[in-house]
Parts: structure tokens; C-alpha cells; sequence
């Protein structure tokens, strides 16, 4: 994960670096074209007095000066008198707008204005003024930093997805790979303890000690079927959601401190939801032990089915030290823990179980150093 967050920081840099050199570049270009264009707009009006003049009788400087006028068919250009009037435009895009032509050069004359000094046109019985605005490659040339910048946004967006989708599909392989070899390793051990059991109960077969070890071989069991089928879509199956409760809580309280109660809240016996049973007691036994782990051995665990029309709440609250909210977005994780021991895996694990394959959510509902935290499980039916 901090890799990943490296090559976020690096290509964000490298793009940051890519924006500001081509800013500065163009931004230089820029520059150069505008002064470029107000020449042509002085040549322009240098023309315009030059074909104005009376007197003339060059015919060569009368061709040049109608060339030079002729030619600009970029810069766009509006032509007052000394008292403001409009005498002429040109290269003005009337054709394509839907304002008035008159109304379409008096704004533009209001934005030449605001955009460049004017260039006077002095032929010594009056004054015209050249009012100019910048060509369309101008203003292509000034917005493509913008347009560069979009591309290697969504450039960076693509990489990130796909790396994102990388570091899911290898965290996947990584969960399928360790629960199948935990399952596999846990095989020989429970084959041994479950032949020890039963030389035990063949002395004592009526012991309380003897009964609970079944129960305890038959839940590692139950774990080591739990790991070998993570990889694979479980069977979901209509269960009485209060019953399989009860019996989680049964068996996780018999297993808690003595000073560390755990109670059931539902208002309907009878709640029916398509679950894979042993998969959901692995996430509600994970739930209640670290809220075990959070309250120290003394306080109480309580857990609230609430039916709705749509969905299930499954609420579990603990007494416990609650959760830095600081750290509550984090909680899911992989690899996050609070703890001196242990690799962070529960909840992740316990998110994808009831988003993936309950196609539900799980999330920290409330937190409160000090006073606890509520875990809230939602199943959709």
C-alpha cells in the first residue's frame, strides 16, 4: 500500500512538472505571437494611411499596401473615427452568430478595448484608431496548456484505476492463497485432536469438559471449512436470522470474561434472510471479539436486529474504549490494526464477505472514546 501511494505522489509529480513546463512554454509562444500580430495590425494601418494619402501615384506601393490588408485574414480588426464611430471591420465570425451584426461589432469593440491600446492611423487632415483582438490560433495556442492539462488528468485517473484494480486483484489472490494454505495446515492438527477427544470420551463421556471440546473441534472445523472456500461464491440459504444469533451469542458468551455481558435485542422471533450461515458467524464472531478486545474483560455486548420492509440492521455496540475518528475510515483496511498482535485482516475480511457475497454493507455506525463503538450490518433482501 505505500508503494501504491508512492506512484501516486510520483505521477502526480511528474504531471505537475509536465503542466508547468508546457504553462511557461506556451505562455512564451503566446507572447511572441501577440507581439508578431500587433505588427501586422501597425502594417495594417501604415497600408490603410498609405492608400488614404491623395497624393500617391506609386502604383508598386499602392499594390503592396492593398496586399498587406488583403492578407490579414486573422487578426480581427474594427476601425473607428476620432470620435469612436465605427468606419469598418474586419474578419469578424458574423456568420455563425446570432446577434445583430451591428450589436456583434460594438461588443467586440468594447473587448478590443479592454484588450489592447489601439493603433492610431494619423493621415494629417484626421485620425482613424485600429482596434485589434487575437487570431483564433492565438487563442487555440493560449488554451492548450488547459486542454493538456485535461488529457493528463484523465491520463492519470486510467493509470490509477488500473493500478488500483492491480493491487484489488492481487490482495484477492494473496486472501484466496493464505486462507486455502491455513485450511490445509489446519487439517493434520484437528485430525489429532479429534482422535484424542475420542479417547477422552471414552473415559469420561459424560464430562462437561469433554461436551465443550467437541464444541470447540466442531467451530475450528467449521474455520478450517471457512478458509477453504474463500475464493469461491457460497450458497446462499433462507435462515431465521434470530436463531442463528442466538446461537453465536451462546456459544461466544460461554467463551468471555465472566464480567463481560452479551445480550441479544430483537422485537420478531422470527426474521428470515438469504445468508451463508457459516460464513455470517465468522463476521459476527470477529465483531464481538474485538469488542472483547476492546472493553478489557469487564462491560457489555449488545446486539439489535432490526427488521425492515427492504433490509436487516444488524447493530453490534460494545462499552469499550471506542475508536479514534481519525482512525474510523480506516478500520476496514487491510493490514490496519490497533492492536500489538495481529495482521489486520478480520474486518477486511468481514467487509468482503457481506459486500461481496451478502451483496449488503458493513460500517462503524457510531464511535466514542471512552464509551464504545456500533458496528451496523445491513443485508438487503
Amino acid at each position: 500500500m505505500r508503494q501504491y501511494l508512492n506512484w501516486k505522489t510520483y505521477l502526480s509529480f511528474i504531471a505537475l512538472l509536465i503542466v508547468g513546463a508546457s504553462l511557461f512554454y506556451t505562455s512564451q509562444l503566446a507572447e511572441k505571437l501577440a507581439l508578431e500580430e500587433k505588427k501586422k495590425v501597425e502594417e495594417v494601418a501604415n497600408a490603410i494611411k498609405t492608400l488614404s494619402n491623395p497624393n500617391i501615384s506609386n502604383l508598386q506601393e499602392t499594390t503592396f499596401a492593398s496586399n498587406i490588408i488583403t492578407q490579414n485574414t486573422s487578426i480581427p480588426l474594427i476601425i473607428t473615427d476620432e470620435k469612436g464611430g465605427i468606419i469598418d471591420s474586419k474578419n469578424l465570425d458574423t456568420l455563425h452568430s446570432l446577434v445583430p451584426i451591428k450589436k456583434l461589432v460594438a461588443e467586440k469593440l468594447q473587448e478590443f478595448k479592454k484588450a489592447h491600446r489601439p493603433i492610431e492611423a494619423d493621415y494629417g487632415t484626421g485620425k482613424n484608431y485600429i482596434y485589434y483582438g487575437e487570431s483564433y490560433l492565438l487563442i487555440q495556442l493560449r488554451y492548450f496548456p488547459y486542454v493538456q492539462l485535461t488529457i493528463i488528468v484523465l491520463f492519470l485517473i486510467v493509470v490509477l484505476l488500473a493500478l488500483s484494480a492491480a493491487n484489488r486483484s492481487l490482495q484477492n489472490q494473496v486472501w484466496v492463497g493464505l486462507s486455502k494454505e491455513t485450511a490445509h495446515q489446519l487439517g493434520t492438527p484437528l485430525s489429532s485432536i479429534e482422535a484424542w477427544l475420542e479417547l477422552l470420551r471414552e473415559e469420561a463421556p459424560a464430562s462437561e469438559a469433554v461436551v465443550e471440546m467437541q464444541k470447540d473441534l466442531d467451530r475450528l472445523k467449521l474455520v478450517a471449512d471457512r478458509f477453504s472456500k474463500v475464493g469461491s461464491s457460497p450458497q446462499l440459504e433462507e435462515e431465521n436470522l434470530v436463531t442463528r444469533l442466538e446461537g453465536i451469542v451462546d456459544y461466544m458468551q460461554k467463551r468471555s470474561p465472566s464480567k463481560v455481558i452479551i445480550t441479544l435485542h430483537t422485537k420478531e422471533n422470527e426474521v428470515p434472510v438469504n445468508i451463508s450461515g457459516p460464513l455470517f458467524d465468522w463476521v459476527m464472531e470477529n465483531l464481538i471479539r474485538n469488542a472483547l478486545d476492546s472493553m478489557g474483560g469487564t462491560g457489555k455486548i449488545d446486539i439489535t436486529v432490526t427488521n425492515q420492509p427492504q433490509q436487516v440492521w444488524v447493530d453490534v455496540q460494545d462499552s469499550g474504549k471506542g475508536i479514534p475518528a481519525y482512525q474510523v475510515k480506516r478500520v476496514f483496511t487491510p493490514g490496519f490494526t490497533t492492536k500489538k498482535r495481529g495482521w489486520g485482516l478480520g474486518l477486511s475480511l468481514s467487509r468482503r464477505i457481506v459486500e461481496k457475497y451478502h451483496h449488503g454493507s458493513i460500517f462503524v455506525k457510531q464511535s466514542e472514546l471512552g464509551k464504545g463503538t456500533t458496528f451496523r450490518i445491513i443485508l438487503r433482501r
